[in-house]
């Protein structure tokens, strides 16, 4: 066949090619004849493309003008290969992407500077690469060729194709090459030139709208309080991103110096199985992206998964390959603090730099909401330990009382401080007071002055000199706090109150009168010479005395009111004849409504009751 020739035959070939699609478009429901007669054009194509080769092989060589003769062969081959008028990839002896036509990017929606130098293999479907493998080693090997059906995945678009593999040998290469012909059978291929509908302006705008609102979800989710006190921020930032965004996603975090597996997603619709496991308990530290990711401390985005092992392996081999990973996402969490890996099919769209920028901004949040969560529990846990130390988890029986309390931290670390404990000679003490301040050092000088108060009590059986020696221990201390307290040794129905500084006690009568102690002193803290009021009051059977801190008395409503003894005394008054619990929920209740809800300062109310 002489080069006319071949032209008017690849004429032809267009012609024929282009009344099938005519053909497909305006028949869909009878496409058998329409597809038999396509693959009988795919074999008059292979046959071209053979011929072609052998003219260029037999290219008279005359002396003189060998160059410009075979320059100009080469040239009309090049123009043959450009204007086929189906889908021709070139492929090495290893599967490497060398050439493609126009044909193949309007097919596949890559232009050829982004598939050249790729692993063809990689478009072929998971389940279809070890047979495709298996015919080009075939072809190579014995220079038949061979023709069979297979599925591509590229860009989110599946193409299920006629694949003809014919061996080639190109002048110039010291290999030899495969021709892929792909006629596709069941994809209708876009007219030349069409945009791509991805590239459309509206779906560029949803694209990014999306995003936006990925950004937004996530810092709403890893901002909430709840994920902050629970250690469940990492898990439920991999669900979300699984709901929507990736098919699988794994988080790895860094643990003495090394990444450890700490969040696996799959996908949906993907059972709880042997693989999932596996992709849980494989190592991180022998994936090469995820240490890439580590060591450069920056993303990295693979729109075509072009190294299955970039992942690692698992017993069934390259964990890419067991996923049906088509494209992969991995960026850094926080500064360093792990990685975050997203990987999506070959039936979805590949990540893009788009969606990098916007991983990257999520794994930033990430980090920094896993660092808040860390400090948040810590602190939380200290606040609860400087709660406890400032108030007993349980209130023992006193001998001939009842007695019940409430306490309401506020909006801080508790400050104020209130206890029952065992005293010299086999008697009862309480006390209850608080720092001038707030947070954790205003709570552990209260700690400290519960603890002196119990402590000394042991060898004390009068509460002044107890007061005394704890004041001495402040000031010694030189934490330039000073504490409000009032501490009470239980002797029979007598009971002696040695007050520093602190409000006077309340003593509500069987009859609803309610009369107040003396109160007053000097807090602790200020003067080496502590300067207590010490008072003996008789609480008969049927009497409660009532003690109560600084922010009961002090809470305001809308209009500035502080609440006050006087309210305080009306409220005692109407629970007569209650018991200490039922006096101490009334007052507590009393104060939540009167104030709106609000609480600044911690509240303690404590009722000893004679019985």
């Amino acid at each position: 066949m002489t080069m006319p020739d071949l032209e008017h035959a690849l004429d032809a070939l267009a012609g024929r090619v282009a009344s099938l699609r005519e053909a497909r478009a305006a028949y869909p429901s009878d496409l058998a004849p329409t597809l038999d007669a396509a693959l009988a054009e795919l074999d008059t194509a292979t046959e071209l493309l053979a011929e072609a080769r052998e003219e260029l092989r037999k290219a008279p060589r005359r002396p003189g003008g060998k160059k410009d003769g075979g320059q100009r062969e080469l040239k009309l081959l090049r123009q043959v290969f450009r204007s086929f008028p189906v889908p021709v990839i070139v492929l090495d002896g290893g599967g490497v992407v060398r050439r493609i036509n126009p044909e193949t990017s309007r097919m596949l929606g890559s232009p050829d500077g982004y598939l050249v130098g790729r692993s063809f293999p990689l478009l072929v479907d998971v389940s279809r690469r070890a047979a495709f493998r298996s015919h080009l080693t075939a072809v190579l090997q014995t220079g038949q060729p061979s023709a069979f059906e297979t599925r591509l995945a590229h860009q989110g678009r599946t193409h299920t194709v006629q694949l003809a593999l014919t061996r080639l040998t190109m002048p110039g290469e010291p290999q030899q090459m495969v021709a892929a012909v792909a006629l596709p059978t069941e994809v209708q291929l876009p007219e030349p030139g069409a945009r791509r509908p991805e590239q459309a302006d509206g779906a560029l705008l949803l694209a990014a709208a999306k995003r936006q609102d990925l950004l937004s979800r996530m810092a709403r989710l890893l901002l909430e309080e709840d994920a902050l006190m629970r250690p469940g921020a990492l898990q439920r930032a991999t669900r979300l991103l699984a709901a929507e965004w990736a098919d699988w996603v794994i988080a790895d975090l860094l643990r003495d110096g090394l990444p450890h597996r700490a969040a696996v997603m799959a996908p949906k619709n993907h059972p709880l199985g042997d693989l999932v496991r596996q992709v849980e308990s494989a190592d991180p530290a022998g994936s090469s992206i995820v240490m890439q990711v580590l060591d450069h401390r920056t993303g990295v985005v693979r729109e075509m998964v072009d190294h299955e092992t970039l992942l690692g392996f698992c017993a069934e081999g390259p964990l890419l390959t067991a996923m049906g990973a088509g494209s992969l996402l991995s960026v850094p969490i926080g500064h360093g603090d792990g990685v975050l890996t997203l990987v999506r099919a070959h039936d979805r769209p590949p990540f893009g730099l788009a969606d990098l920028g916007v991983m990257q901004e999520v794994g930033l949040q990430l980090g920094l909401a896993l660092r808040a969560q860390v400090s948040f529990q810590s602190r939380s846990r200290a606040a609860d330990a400087l709660s406890a130390s400032v108030a007993p988890r349980n209130l023992p029986d006193v001998p001939g009382y009842e007695a019940a309390a409430v306490y309401n931290p506020g909006s801080s670390v508790g400050a104020e401080f209130y206890d029952v404990f065992p005293v010299a000679g086999g008697g009862w003490g309480f006390a209850l007071g608080g720092a001038a301040g707030k947070g954790e050092e205003a709570a552990s000088v209260s700690a400290m002055v519960r603890g002196g108060l119990r402590v000394l009590s042991v060898w004390e059986s009068d509460p002044e000199p107890v007061m005394r020696k704890v004041n001495e221990a402040l000031v010694a201390q030189g934490t330039g706090m000073f504490v409000m307290a009032v501490a009470g040794f239980v002797k029979g129905r007598r009971i002696r109150l040695s007050s520093a500084g602190h409000h006077p006690a309340a003593i509500l009568q069987p009859d609803g009168a309610v009369r107040f102690a003396a109160g007053g002193g000097v807090p602790l803290g200020i003067s080496a010479e502590a300067e207590t009021e010490v008072q003996t009051l008789t609480v008969a059977a049927g009497e409660t005395l009532v003690l109560y801190s600084e922010g009961l008395v002090s809470s305001r409503n809308e209009r500035g009111e502080p609440y006050g003894e006087e309210r305080l005394a009306d409220v005692l008054g109407r629970c007569a004849g209650q018991a200490p619990s039922a006096v101490v929920k009334t007052v507590e209740d009393d104060r939540h409504a009167f104030s709106g809800g609000q609480v600044w300062d911690e509240i303690v109310v404590f009722a000893l009751r004679g019985v």
